[in-house]
C-alpha cells in the first residue's frame, strides 16, 4: 500500500447491515485505492478472465490484458483451456497480438523462440550463435511459457494472479453446490449471443446494480411488468457471493410457441425460478432453465469497465431467430442499467457522501459485497503491515 495512502476506516462498511455504511468515496475515485484493491481483491482472488467458447477449437488463441497484465488465453492441441503470461522467457516480448489459431508453435517475432500450446518452449534458433540452436545455459525445460493458476466453471475462465488463493471448489463450494443442475454442457449461441458494453464507472458499481432488484420499478420499468419487484428475494451468502432470485419466470416463446429446450434433470424450483448471483470479485452469472449467461467485467482503469456477455444454452441445435430475440431483450436490460450505473460513478464525487446506508430488507446483498470487499483490504493490509 503506498505510504501516502490514509487508510480509510472500513469497521462502518463491517457493520451488521441496519447499521453499515457503504465503502468511502476513494474506493471509487482514488487512483492510490484502485491499485490497493488490484492486488488485495482482484489479484488475490479468483477472477473472472473470459469463457471458454472464446477459444472454441485446439490451437485457437485470444490475447487479453487484466489490468495490465498481458495474458494469453489459449486452447491447447488437447483441448484444454489454459491462460499464460503472453510474453516470451527470452526478452519479454508479446507473442500473440491479436485473436488467432496457432497452426504449429508459438513463436515469438523477436527472435522466434517457439512454445507448443502447452506452454513448453521448443525451440530456440540461433541461441548459441549462427547456426547453433542450442547453449548450455538457455535449459529449455525451466524456460516454458508463465502459466496462470486457472479453473473453469459455469463456461467461465477464472484466474488467481497471485495464486494463493485456497482452490475454486473450496472457495466456493456453497454456489457449486447451490447450483449443482447446471453442472451439463452449455453451448454458446450465435455471434448475436455476445454483447459487449463499455460503461464510464468503477467495475465495483456493476457488481452492486446486478446484486439487487431495488432499482427494477424505475431503471426496468418493462422488464418489471413480467419480472416484478415483489417475485424476487435477496442471496446473500457472506464472504463468497451474492444476488437476487425471482419465483415468477417465463421463458421467451416464439409466436408459434416455440422455447429453447430445457437444461436436463433440473429441480422444478427451476421451472418458474430463475437465479443472478456475483461470484466475488467480478462474475455475473444467470441460470434459467434454458439458457444462462456469464457476464465478465473487465476493470478496464479507476472509472472504465467493459462488461463482455456471453448467453449459453441447453442445446446446440436452438432457435437461431429466437437466440436473436432474446439477446435483443436481454440487451434492453443491460443497457438500461449503464446510465443508472454511471450516475452513481457521478454522485461518488460528492465530497459530502459517506459511502450511503443500506436497506436491510431490499440491499443486504449489496451490503454483502462491501463487506467481502472491505475484508479482503484489511486482510491486504495486515499482510503487508
Amino acid at each position: 500500500m503506498a505510504k501516502d495512502l490514509p487508510p480509510s476506516d472500513l469497521s462502518v462498511v463491517r457493520r451488521d447491515v441496519a447499521t453499515a455504511q457503504g465503502l468511502p468515496n476513494a474506493h471509487y475515485v482514488d487512483p492510490v485505492v484502485f491499485e490497493e484493491e488490484k492486488h488485495a481483491v482482484l489479484f488475490a482472488n479468483w477472477a473472472g478472465l473470459a469463457v471458454t467458447s472464446e477459444v472454441p477449437e485446439p490451437g485457437d488463441a485470444k490475447p487479453i490484458e487484466f489490468l495490465g497484465i498481458p495474458l494469453l488465453l489459449i486452447r491447447d492441441k488437447s483441448g484444454d483451456v489454459r491462460v499464460f503470461q503472453n510474453i516470451c522467457r527470452h526478452r519479454g516480448m508479446i507473442l500473440v497480438s491479436e485473436p488467432r489459431k496457432i497452426e504449429g508453435a508459438i513463436r515469438c517475432p523477436y527472435h522466434s523462440w517457439c512454445y507448443s500450446t502447452a506452454g513448453k518452449l521448443v525451440s530456440t534458433p540461433h541461441v548459441g550463435g549462427p547456426g547453433h540452436n542450442t547453449h548450455d545455459a538457455i535449459v529449455k525445460e525451466d524456460l516454458g511459457l508463465i502459466e496462470v493458476r486457472s479453473h473453469i466453471w459455469f463456461n467461465t475462465v477464472f484466474i488467481n494472479i497471485d495464486g494463493q488463493a485456497a482452490p475454486f471448489e473450496e472457495v466456493h463450494a456453497g454456489l457449486l453446490e447451490r447450483w449443482k443442475d447446471f453442472d451439463q454442457p452449455m453451448y454458446p449461441g450465435g455471434p448475436e449471443s455476445h454483447l459487449t458494453l463499455r460503461v464510464k464507472s468503477n467495475w465495483k458499481l456493476a457488481v452492486e446494480n446486478f446484486c439487487e432488484s431495488y432499482h427494477l420499478p424505475w431503471v426496468h420499468p418493462g422488464l418489471n411488468s413480467y419480472s416484478r419487484l415483489e417475485d424476487h428475494y435477496n442471496i446473500a451468502e457472506l464472504g463468497r457471493y451474492s444476488g437476487q432470485g425471482v419465483t415468477a419466470y417465463q421463458q421467451i416463446k416464439a409466436e408459434d410457441g416455440t422455447v429453447f429446450p430445457d437444461f436436463a434433470g433440473l429441480d422444478e424450483f427451476w421451472n418458474e425460478g430463475a437465479e443472478y448471483i456475483v461470484v466475488y470479485p467480478n462474475v455475473l452469472l444467470g441460470a434459467q432453465r434454458e439458457h444462462c449467461f456469464s457476464i465478465v467485467l473487465q476493470p478496464n482503469a479507476l472509472s472504465w469497465t467493459t462488461e463482455q456477455i456471453h448467453l449459453f444454452y441447453a442445446s446446440d441445435k436452438t432457435d437461431a431467430a429466437l437466440r436473436v430475440e432474446n439477446a435483443a431483450r436481454w440487451k434492453v436490460v443491460f443497457d438500461e442499467d449503464i446510465w443508472a450505473v454511471e450516475g452513481l460513478q457521478a454522485g461518488r464525487f460528492a465530497t459530502e457522501f459517506d459511502g450511503g446506508r443500506f436497506s436491510p430488507a431490499m440491499d443486504n446483498a449489496t451490503h454483502c459485497f462491501h463487506d467481502w470487499i472491505a475484508s479482503q483490504i484489511e486482510a491486504h493490509r495486515a499482510k503487508s503491515a
